[in-house]
């Protein structure tokens, strides 16, 4: 069981790496799964398009796409996150660069766990579920 991060896009650097893996694998297990291999690759906008182009066929910039290769209980996947979409973003919802990256990542990750957001009931569940996931995170980055 591996949480990678592949830092693509030029002068991104991802901060507390240790602490973002106990958090994803916590999460995960919170929400009844294993956790397996999970790779989250922060890319340029440009690649990200491309990918949800190529891949998804959907015409349009997004800040997040998971790729789900799950095996029962047992979590895998990539993510792919365009780290100019969610500085964009937090300026956008009024939030630190470092908070909306959490909220996309753990986004991401529930949609590896099977969650949904096509539909407004959707969205709520899935906006309630970040946010109980980013007070796990405060915690976990409290602690020492």
């Amino acid at each position: 069981m591996a949480v990678n991060f592949h830092e693509k896009a030029p002068s991104f650097h991802l901060k507390n790496k240790k602490k973002l893996k106990q958090w994803i694998k916590e999460s995960v297990v919170r929400e009844h799964y294993i956790p397996g291999d999970i790779n989250f690759v922060f890319e340029t906008d440009k690649n990200v398009y491309g990918a949800n182009r190529k891949y998804l066929n959907h015409d349009w910039y997004t800040d997040v796409i998971s790729f789900d290769y799950k095996e029962g209980r047992r979590i895998n996947g990539d993510i792919l996150i365009s780290v100019n979409r969610v500085a964009e973003n937090a300026v956008k919802f009024g939030v630190s660069e470092e908070t909306e990256m959490q909220r996309v990542m753990i986004h991401g990750v529930l949609h590896l766990c099977g969650y949904e957001d096509a539909t407004k009931k959707e969205k709520e569940k899935m906006r309630k579920l970040e946010d109980r996931y980013l007070r796990l995170i405060k915690k976990i980055m409290l602690e020492e």
